[in-house]
């Protein structure tokens, strides 16, 4: 017996409709239609996923001369999850909240250093009669807690993501209905997220624009205020673009698709490890200088400029990532 009626009694002993079968196996009814009339063979990776989800081996699928079903020893073997509708609604609702809370966390990290400048700049002000020390240790205090704040935001949203961690990360399989109805949320939520990221880039692009100004001026206080403008921009604009980013990536997750791929899973856990150790080096070299210089209202310098390399630290890191696979 050949593949394609392996695949279409199989089908139909589990009682799927051949868009059911599409559906579950993330292809086209048409692409399931062409394996049973052995039009086309799937590949290698669909071959396992249909020894998955008909429990039988691959050598029953791939040989021709096996008869009789030979199905698989799921005795050692953690079976793979499966995702219902009502658990995929209830993880698109929840990284919808997370998304807000994230992007909060994102937008305090950017205007932490807000109440230093401000206060450090108040020092040069005779008429405000705020002493050095006093702009310091306030200044300082307000970072940490606008700091500590965000780190609570993103330590608590990866807690309650603990039950969909699997989402995105390991092996999963998902019922009849929920690519149907992840694919029209994802288009409905489309004309959002282009809007979304068209405001943030536009908001990053002019964000320096208010900093021109107060140079302009030549003013030590006023140019610290339009800095301080700049910031909140480019905050806003970073946390618009995490508020999207975060919704779509909950909708790809689903899919399997972009980064969330089969294919592209090592990909991403990979980028993950570099954008981490890129973030804590940054940080560190912000908090290592600030301290060594007491120079804070110079050292704010390290976000931008590190904000701008990560975009050519992701590039060279997906350079030598896809060179790797390719070899």
């Amino acid at each position: 017996m050949i593949l394609a009626d392996k695949i279409a009694n199989l089908r139909k002993k589990n009682g799927w409709s051949q868009e059911e079968l599409a559906e579950k196996m993330q292809v086209s009814r048409q692409a399931v239609s062409k394996w049973e009339g052995a039009q086309t063979v799937p590949d290698l990776e669909k071959i396992l996923a249909l020894s998955r989800l008909f429990g039988v081996t691959t050598d029953y699928l791939l040989k021709d001369e096996l008869e009789d079903e030979e199905f698989t020893d799921d005795t050692d073997r953690a079976p793979v999850k499966r995702v219902s509708l009502a658990l995929a609604n209830e993880f698109l609702e929840w990284r919808k909240k997370a998304a807000k809370r994230i992007a909060a966390g994102a937008f305090l990290c950017v205007i932490a250093v807000i109440p230093l400048l401000l206060l450090a700049a108040a020092t040069t002000v005779p008429e405000y009669s705020v002493s050095e020390n006093f702009a310091a240790g306030a200044g300082l205090a307000v970072l940490f807690l606008f700091v500590a704040a965000a780190v609570a935001i993103f330590v608590s949203c990866g807690l309650k993501n603990t039950p969909f961690e699997f989402i995105g990360t390991e092996p999963f399989e998902t019922e009849y209905g929920v690519d149907g109805m992840v694919k029209e949320k994802q288009k409905a939520y489309r004309p959002a997220y282009v809007k979304s990221n068209i405001i943030a880039a536009c908001l990053c692009v002019l964000s320096p624009i208010p900093l021109f100004i107060g140079l302009v001026t030549q003013k030590e206080f006023f140019v610290v205020v339009m800095l301080t403008v700049t910031l909140l921009l480019a905050g806003l604009g970073a946390s618009l673009f995490v508020l999207s980013g975060v919704r779509r990536a909950s909708m790809q997750k689903l899919l399997k698709e972009g980064e969330y791929a089969l294919r592209d899973q090592k990909k991403l856990r990979i980028k993950k490890t570099v954008s981490t150790v890129y973030w804590l080096s940054a940080t560190a070299v912000y908090l290592g200088w600030s301290f060594l210089t007491d120079d804070w209202d110079i050292t704010w310098a390290v976000w931008p400029v590190a904000g701008v390399l990560f975009s050519a630290v992701m590039c060279l890191c997906n350079l030598f990532i896809n060179r790797d696979t390719e070899r």
